[in-house]
């Protein structure tokens, strides 16, 4: 009976001591590369992941007693006696900092007491509590992911490891530290970790001593101090470096410990968990715009007069049309669901009609009347070339829309388009569509060309926040506080159980498109007012907007490709890869598979001995990634080899053998898409395939450009880029005057680099030496170190450096270019280009140094970039809309960075050389710096390049 007693006893006390920062560090950083911003620009991540776990952790486990522990912010004893000790840390994100205090009234909320001591880490806390309430019958579970805690766990004293992303959780006992530390006591764990060491920590540990050799150890002499009592059964430099470094090895031993006599009094009555304060919460979250965690933790406890009203107040902080501040929210929403109570569909009071005979001429006359309406095509799929229409939505009020649904038949359907052509063709009447250059491509099939003044609610917020998603679900939750209905509720997932979109019952069309249609309607009121508040309407009227039409046409006309090429090229690299294949295998002395990252690891790291430098992946496994090998490739002659293969193989993967695939059967011709809401720098980029990706840096590459022909015999492909163009605005943008008279003057700006960094005269620069300066000049633009300019030359680390600070002696003028942009970035939260395209740099204040340090390298190169990519669309528009005006039957097929390649009707060859010069040139005005822009043609795209 007494057993069963106690049993019942420890069921009883169930007592969760979380390690605060150890889980709000985790909270933070499972959440850095797509951060949780709510409407005020505060970055709310370790917040939101710590009250997720602090509420989960209550809702599943129940505790009896509870209590969360904090690091003392002054010295700890620790630290007074070692200075060394965590020395080397990264001072606190600020994403970690600005939350602390909201995270506190959060635990404050939950009625969650929280402790510290000064002079004492969470970890001594944690460690004397529980062992001080597991003598008072308690079961204790530690609430962290820190593996020094095994040397705590007992009988009734567990480590509780919280689940990611919805795993399950973690607990460790007394078998499990055994198994896993490979040890006989878990107080062993201590001598472990004494002489492993700890980088984090920086506790030095034993010299040469890693995980495994002090597993070893302990297994054969049980501990640290019977270690050094037999360093005679040791040999060679083990047995040296055990031997001299027994002071080091015990102190590391000594900081390793977890004290368990902290001089703290704690009562049963301290830590019972007692019911949350709702009231606290509610305001807290309101406070944050934590909307969900509001639903799951405050449920039916929300605190007000009227629980409906509460959540609608909620609501208007959420989002709407407060949510105006430069910074909005994460780029990925962590949060998939609403409060129930939220706007959606179920709950919203519209009115979506389905279009008939008797209110077709009613809404024609309306939308008259407007002169502006906002529209959304509903297609069998995706690929705006060979997708049909199924429906039409249109909005001119919000909370209305019209839908009108099309057959199969493509003469019924251009039949009952025929009384909308006229509205798109009218050029006094505005369209608004969320991505529009989908729907013009769509209507030109039916004979309909979207004409006069337009506006893309993607493209307004691409200009508003690039660095966020455009898609119409997260701009309607994070503006409108809206839950969209997802394509997938209504056709499926992926698959070949998906339906297309003319199989969905023809109510559920309406009530999707109209959605579609009235939401576009909704974003564009609030965005039209934000462009104008942020001086971005002249970006976006007279750059973004027209470069559509421009990209539609691009799009429509594709470009011829040589399918037979295609076909000998893969056979070629084929046997190339064979041949380098079987050279890998004769070096390694085995046969593995090259495609499996652990295979090439092993092979590489245990069985040839290549020098290892760094950490291993999550999973285990050496790291085999192209930085990785091309910082080993003067290691060992198979990391060429292994880089050679890789690359034939990505080009036949990518390239050689999927864009056949691709080409449209209806015309013959390669019809890549271009993205303008994409570079958060304002670059296009393309897919279906990557033109802009295709390697033009090695021969093989250059190779694929030979399949890229000119239409027929009266064409020739005509390829045009802009000479040093990054170059020449930093120039621009520095006004240094050593690189303007450089290019000035026409001269070679590598070998004038390399002439003054070396200390050579300029006819004495060799061919490595301008190789090297050309490394520097554009690797400057991207915040190259010296380490980074030694991994891209045979230079060592020293002479990189040498080179870099001479750069800077020579341009003195792009140096101050840099410190001003950083500045100025520091005090208004962005850097813009010479045309006034912004980006947002929330993280230049942060007080973490690898943050900080990629937020300021942006602050250097998003305006050299972002104007290059702004210069390259003016130019673009300019040339199509000469083309168009001069009635020539040349086209623009392609946008590759700094260059654009022509179809050219040869008659028309020398106005078209002439035409794309002077817009090229002269695409931004009154620059100091002189651009140039080459040209070449040929019956093919390498011929012309």
């Amino acid at each position: 009976m007494t057993e069963n007693k106690n049993q019942e006893q420890k069921e009883d006390k169930r007592l969760f001591l979380i390690d605060a920062f150890a889980l709000i560090y985790r909270a933070y950083y499972a959440f850095i590369k797509n951060p949780i911003r709510n409407s005020k620009g505060q970055e709310t991540s370790a917040a939101y992941g710590f009250t997720n776990t602090l509420n989960e952790l209550i809702k599943k486990e129940k505790p009896t007693h509870i209590a969360v522990v904090f690091d003392s912010q002054e010295d700890t004893k620790r630290v007074e006696e070692h200075e060394f000790y965590k020395a080397n840390r990264e001072a606190m994100p600020d994403g970690i900092r600005d939350m602390l205090e909201p995270i506190k009234s959060i635990i404050k909320g939950f009625n969650v007491p929280t402790y510290n001591l000064a002079g004492y880490e969470a970890d001594d806390i944690i460690g004397t509590i529980a062992k001080m309430k597991e003598k008072e019958g308690y079961t204790v579970f530690m609430v962290t992911p820190d593996k020094d805690f095994a040397q705590l766990v007992s009988e009734n004293i567990f480590i509780y490891k919280p689940g990611r992303k919805g795993g399950d959780i973690e607990i460790t006992g007394v078998e499990e530290v055994k198994t896993k530390w490979e040890v006989e006591d878990p107080l062993q764990v201590i001598d472990i970790l004494g002489m492993w060491g700890d980088a984090v920590d920086n506790i030095p540990g034993i010299p040469g001593v890693g995980e495994k050799t002090a597993k070893k150890f302990i297994k054969e002499f049980g501990s640290m101090e019977n270690l050094f009592a037999n360093t005679d059964k040791l040999k060679g430099k083990m047995k040296e470096k055990v031997e001299a470094n027994v002071e080091q090895g015990l102190i590391s031993k000594k900081l390793a410990t977890i004290i368990i006599d902290v001089p703290i009094e704690i009562t049963d009555s301290d830590l019972t968990l007692d019911k949350p304060n709702y009231e606290e919460l509610t305001k807290i979250f309101n406070d944050l715009e934590f909307k969900n965690l509001a639903k799951r933790i405050l449920a039916n406890n929300l605190i007000g007069n009227n629980a409906n009203a509460q959540i609608g107040e909620q609501m208007s902080l959420f989002g709407g049309l407060a949510n105006t501040n430069p910074i909005q929210a994460s780029k990925d929403n962590p949060e998939p669901n609403i409060l129930s109570n939220a706007k959606n569909i179920t709950n919203t009071e519209h009115n979506y009609i389905l279009i008939d005979e008797k209110n077709i001429d009613k809404l024609i006359h309306d939308i008259k009347a407007k002169k502006s309406f906002t529209f959304d095509t509903e297609t069998t799929g995706l690929n705006s070339l060979t997708a049909e229409i199924v429906g039409l939505a249109i909005s001119i009020k919000e909370n209305e829309a019209f839908y009108l649904p099309f057959s199969e038949n493509i003469d019924e359907t251009i039949e009952k388009l025929k009384p909308f052509k006229e509205l798109f063709e009218n050029e006094e009447i505005e369209k608004v569509a969320q991505n529009i250059k989908y729907d013009k491509h769509i209507l030109l099939s039916y004979d309909i060309k979207v004409k006069g003044k337009q506006f893309d609610t993607m493209l307004a917020h691409y200009l508003l926040e690039p660095d966020l998603r455009h898609n119409m679900d997260s701009l309607a939750k994070n503006y409108l506080s809206y839950e969209t209905v997802s394509i997938e509720s209504l056709i499926g997932k992926k698959g070949k159980n998906q339906l297309s979109f003319r199989q969905v019952a023809i109510n559920k069309q309406v009530e999707y498109a109209g959605e579609d249609a009235d939401i576009a309607f909704q974003l564009a009121k609030i965005f039209k007012k934000l462009l104008k508040e942020r001086n971005l309407e002249e970006l976006f009227y007279k750059m973004e907007i027209p470069l559509v039409d421009v990209l539609t046409e691009m799009e429509e006309e594709g470009i011829n490709v040589d399918v037979k090429f295609f076909n000998n090229y893969s056979l070629e690299l084929n046997k190339e890869v064979e041949l380098i294949k079987a050279k890998i295998f004769e070096i390694a002395g085995i046969r593995f598979n090259l495609d499996s990252p652990k295979q090439m690891g092993e092979v590489l790291f245990e069985k040839m001995k290549i020098k290892y430098k760094g950490k291993k992946t999550k999973t285990g496994q050496y790291s085999t990634g192209e930085d990785k090998l091309q910082s080993l490739k003067k290691e060992h002659e198979i990391i060429e080899y292994i880089l050679e293969y890789r690359q034939i193989a990505k080009l036949l993967s990518t390239y050689v053998d999927a864009i056949p695939k691709l080409i449209n059967v209806k015309t013959n011709r390669l019809h890549t898409t271009f993205s303008q809401a994409v570079a958060a720098t304002g670059r296009l980029s393309s897919v279906n395939p990557n033109i802009q990706n295709i390697p033009i840096r090695t021969k093989r590459g250059r190779e694929l450009r030979k399949a890229f022909v000119a239409k027929n015999s009266d064409y020739t492909l005509l390829a045009a880029d802009y000479s040093q163009i990054e170059l020449r605005l930093i120039a621009e943008l520095s006004k240094d005057k050593t690189m303007l008279k450089a290019f000035k003057n026409g001269e070679d700006i590598h070998t004038l680099t390399a002439s003054k960094v070396f200390g050579v005269e300029l006819k004495d620069v060799s061919r490595e030496m301008r190789s090297n300066a050309k490394v520097v000049n554009f690797g400057i633009i991207y915040g190259v170190s010296a380490f980074g300019l030694s991994q891209q030359t045979d230079l060592s680390r020293k002479e990189s450096k040498a080179i870099i600070d001479s750069y800077f002696e020579t341009y003195p003028g792009i140096k101050e270019y840099m410190d001003k942009n950083i500045a100025f970035a520091r005090e208004h939260g962005y850097v813009q280009t010479i045309m006034g395209r912004k980006r947002i740099l929330n993280n230049i204040l942060s007080q973490n140094a690898i943050i900080r340090g990629a937020s300021e390298r942006n602050a250097i190169n998003a305006p050299i970039q972002g104007s290059a990519a702004d210069m390259i669309k003016i130019a673009m528009i300019d040339i199509f809309y000469e083309l168009e005006k001069r009635n020539l039957k040349s086209k623009m097929l392609l946008q590759v960075h700094d260059e654009l390649v022509f179809d050219v009707y040869k008659p028309e060859l020398a106005e078209i050389k002439t035409l794309i010069k002077d817009k090229m040139e002269n695409a931004i005005s009154n620059l100091e710096v002189p651009i140039i822009a080459e040209m070449g043609e040929g019956e093919n795209w390498l011929i012309a390049h």
